[in-house]
């Protein structure tokens, strides 16, 4: 059995509940039927357990040092993304136009994520890159398209992101970098950035670096920011890498997890002249950034997913062979002891883990979709709605996992009991890694805000009442083939979001109705996954009615049916409660004076 992938389960959720089949009758995705969705699939996890797994405790163990101006990083890194790389999986989604597989969304995804639960910390390389790569794609001239994106796709040179600073955090208006234009119509860039992923390395022979920096004389706050292309080094007329162009790796950051990925400080153009290519217009870097980081959020969240499945999976595998204890009703000391998946708690463990780490991929996996549709959608009505809804649900998709996928990895370290919290099981490992995926891309409250200032507020809630009519079919469709109690639980829970986010739009208040915003977001999400659930729900319901089927996959459809009634019986009654207190507007946190907290100085 495999540890970083369900195989069986990604069959379910693509070609049973999204039906990416009628996805791969387009023309764009003729290259790509189900045996040749097998067959990558089949080599990406080869790769990603021969090359990647192995070495995830080293890089975990012996994390970047910072030595004589230059990261030192474990070997195995290296041949890792290499084989990566030797792959394609760097150009798999791209058009073929340059270089591309012009592979599906869902499939990029579906591949990624086996290498992200193998050892995201390696992975993560390979993220940025293609992130990076294409908001380039998206926003670049010509010139920069043809000279960096080849060696991008090979993954020879790789990618960052360079947003916050030192000062200023999340809050990037508040920014200090700037670009003055030379006579040669490229930008000296000036200034520091801070948590940079891979920042640094000596794996790449170039980093190609998407940096926020202000134009001097430009609009005040996020309207003055724009977006630049600095290259690690310069690149001469021959497309090779030449001279380093003035960013200094000023220290590494360490944190508690993902520790093989370098994150760093970096100063650009301390020391002299740090050149950097204007991407698209000036002042509109925010909104081309957003390209990427909208996409990046969407593989954060599947990113908490798989670190979610990885803990599942082992502690699942732990569960099934560890014996411990004798059943309550059969306290004979002399009895033999039985493995802990026979305690009931035990079992409410695994089935949480089960509940947030199938409902989470399930709803990845939709807005993956979402991503494919839009690229084949002719119709402006039709693109004008999946666009609509993809926005409405990013930051649902990173913030729902990365908090209940991260709750599944503390029960997961909680099966394994004193030995979850050792170093010589990968169940802490993976919980570490994760914790970090809650502020990656945005914070849990920057998500809330999003999702309730501005993707429901922004058109009053009319996304949401068309999208709340999409979930309401699912039920009536539940309720019809008995799953009655199922679907008066989503149904119910959805009156509840409908009426408080009538409560909230209607509050001028802006501060009272955003202080609200993150339990907000955590109900939506729950009432999201819920339909999720019933979705699947209602696939193995038709399933075991259909008949003909061998115990094991008997036994998958009825484990469908026992999650979803877990999740509506133990989770999703939580939204109800948490759509009661943001729909009365409730003023606790926001009235709190900060003098309560204590002494300001630290």
């Amino acid at each position: 059995m495999s540890m970083i992938v369900d195989r069986r389960e990604l069959d379910f959720v693509l070609f049973e509940l999204l039906d990416v089949a009628a996805l791969l009758e387009h023309p764009r995705f003729a290259a790509y039927d189900r045996s040749a969705i097998g067959q990558m699939l089949d080599t990406a996890q080869k790769i990603a357990e021969d090359k990647f797994l192995p070495i995830a405790a080293e890089v975990d163990a012996n994390e970047p040092k910072f030595v004589n101006g230059k990261v030192e990083m474990p070997g195995g890194t290296r041949e890792a993304l290499r084989a990566y790389a030797e792959a394609g999986f760097f150009a798999l989604p791209f058009p073929e136009e340059i270089g591309g597989l012009q592979a599906p969304w869902f499939l990029h995804t579906a591949i990624g994520g086996m290498f992200s639960c193998a050892n995201t910390a390696v992975t993560n390389y390979a993220f940025l890159t293609i992130a990076a790569a294409n908001l380039l794609n998206a926003f670049g001239s010509d010139a920069l398209k043809s000279t960096f994106l080849p060696p991008m796709l090979e993954g020879r040179w790789f990618g960052t992101m360079c947003l916050s600073e030192p000062h200023a955090g999340s809050s990037l208006g508040d920014i200090r970098t700037t670009a003055t234009k030379g006579e040669d119509d490229l930008y000296r860039i000036r200034g520091s950035k801070m948590w940079i992923s891979g920042g640094e390395q000596e794996v790449s022979k170039n980093i190609v670096h998407m940096v926020l920096a202000k134009i001097p004389g430009g609009p005040a706050g996020t309207k003055g920011i724009s977006l630049f292309l600095v290259p690690k080094r310069l690149v001469s007329e021959d497309g090779a890498a030449g001279p380093l162009n003035q960013i200094a790796l000023a220290g590494l950051n360490h944190k508690m997890g993902q520790r093989g990925t370098t994150n760093c400080l970096l100063n650009f153009g301390e020391a002299g002249d740090c050149l950097g290519y204007l991407i698209g217009e000036p002042h509109r870097g925010i909104e081309y950034m957003f390209h990427m980081m909208n996409e990046a959020r969407i593989g954060v969240g599947h990113a908490s997913v798989m670190a979610g499945l990885g803990g599942y999976l082992y502690s699942a595998g732990y569960a099934r062979t560890r014996a411990q204890g004798r059943p309550v009703d059969r306290k004979n000391p002399t009895g033999p002891q039985v493995p802990i998946i026979e305690h009931a708690d035990v079992r409410r463990m695994l089935m949480a883990q089960k509940a947030a780490v199938e409902g989470a991929q399930a709803l990845c996996f939709y807005c993956a979709t979402l991503v494919d549709e839009l690229a084949v959608c002719e119709g402006e009505e039709r693109r004008g709605w999946l666009s609509a809804m993809l926005g409405l649900l990013t930051p649902v998709v990173k913030s729902w996992p990365s908090e209940h996928c991260l709750e599944a990895n503390k029960w997961a370290i909680q099966i394994l009991g004193g030995y979850g919290y050792t170093r010589d099981y990968p169940v802490e490992r993976y919980y570490r890694d994760n914790r970090l995926n809650h502020i990656h891309e945005g914070t849990f409250g920057i998500q809330g805000m999003d999702l309730l200032g501005r993707k429901v507020a922004g058109d009053r809630g009319e996304t949401l009442m068309r999208f709340a009519g999409q979930m309401r079919e699912a039920a009536i469709q539940a309720a019809e083939i008995g799953l009655g109690e199922d679907a008066k639980a989503l149904a119910a829970s959805i009156d509840d979001l409908l009426g408080a986010t009538q409560n909230l739009l209607e509050c001028r208040d802006s501060a009272q109705r955003l202080a609200n915003a993150t339990i907000y977001l955590d109900a939506f999400g729950h009432i999201i996954i819920g339909w999720m659930w019933l979705r699947q729900a209602i696939v193995a319901t038709k399933a075991l009615a259909a008949g003909g089927l061998c115990p094991v996959e008997r036994a998958f459809y009825e484990g469908k049916l026992l999650t979803c009634r877990y999740f509506n019986r133990h989770e999703l009654p939580l939204a109800r409660g948490r759509l009661a207190l943001s729909g009365s507007l409730d003023r606790t946190c926001l009235d709190a004076p900060g003098a309560m907290f204590g002494d300001a100085a630290i």
